[in-house]
């Protein structure tokens, strides 16, 4: 945790998200309340969404409306969204890793985290999210419908 002149601080957090894993229409999943959540937790310093080649241009732009900075990759989502997990990781201006996804394939990057002292938090839909993701790492936010929002805490 930052230790600054004016004493501790929030736990610094960047908050990535697999945008083609959540942003569907059946999820309905607000953003600005998933970022107003995970500022229980912490200061968020980043906020990312990553998006295929395919999203709109009003999605990229709701997007940029909700404070994030969107990434559109030409291949694979998840192999950008990892890759820059891991600088977030080796980052000693960050302290927690906060994932929004819903895809086991990240379960390496909280591991790595973990093992590098960083916080680790899965923010996820109660749809078909991956067990191993909810028991890797340390907090867990499930959005389960407007309004209802679970938190587990696997480790503190």
């Amino acid at each position: 945790m930052f230790d600054g002149i004016f004493g501790r601080g929030k736990p610094r957090i960047a908050l990535l998200v697999d945008g083609p894993n959540i942003l569907r229409k059946s999820f309905s999943i607000d953003l600005v309340a998933v970022k107003k959540e995970l500022m229980k937790h912490g200061e968020i310093r980043i906020a990312r969404i990553y998006l295929n080649q395919y999203a709109s241009e009003k999605l990229i732009e709701a997007m940029v409306n909700q404070g994030f900075d969107t990434i559109t990759t030409t291949g694979d989502v998840d192999v950008t969204m990892a890759i820059e997990a891991m600088e977030y990781v080796l980052s000693p201006s960050i302290d927690t890793i906060a994932l929004m996804t819903r895809d086991t394939d990240y379960r390496p990057v909280l591991v790595k985290a973990k093992a590098h002292g960083k916080k680790t938090i899965i923010i996820a839909t109660d749809v078909a999210f991956s067990a191993a993701l909810r028991n890797t790492a340390d907090k867990v936010v499930i959005f389960k419908a407007p309004g209802n929002i679970e938190t587990i805490i696997n480790s503190e």
